[in-house]
């Protein structure tokens, strides 16, 4: 089941062709991932301060299909595809929201398969996932 984080686009958002600049897609999914990660109870700075380890990304693939614009509401998602001893893949996608009372079906505009590693927070290097927190995921 996916996990689903609502963004609105703002002018900060869009590039001079009045579109979303292509970077800020990776901050909606960043965003999308924290929030699905606190729906299961799961806080990063205190997972850290607990751990002394963290999430990075160390891989992103990204796939652009149509652009979103100024006001357009999104429907961000995320869901876990595969997990492994160090790392966890996301596969995420931005969807555009149809208008209120509209019957169409969201319309597909980005998606990535996120790829995020476990790391000690101190030397930045792999380190396995603690059990307690994958069984988190399962």
């Amino acid at each position: 089941m996916d996990f689903a984080f609502p963004v609105r686009i703002y002018w900060e958002d869009t590039d001079a062709g009045g579109i979303v600049f292509y970077a800020n897609y990776l901050k909606y999914f960043e965003r999308a991932r924290t929030e699905w990660l606190r729906s299961l109870g799961i806080e990063q700075q205190k997972l850290r301060d607990q751990t002394g380890a963290m999430f990075v990304v160390t891989q992103a693939q990204i796939d652009y299909h149509r652009p979103a614009r100024l006001d357009d509401q999104l429907l961000v998602t995320a869901r876990l595809q595969a997990s492994g001893r160090a790392s966890l893949t996301i596969h995420q996608q931005a969807f555009l929201q149809s208008a209120a009372g509209a019957s169409d079906a969201p319309l597909l505009l980005c998606e990535a398969s996120v790829r995020i590693g476990w790391v000690d927070g101190a030397s930045m290097r792999p380190t396995r996932i603690p059990n307690s927190l994958l069984e988190q995921f399962s």
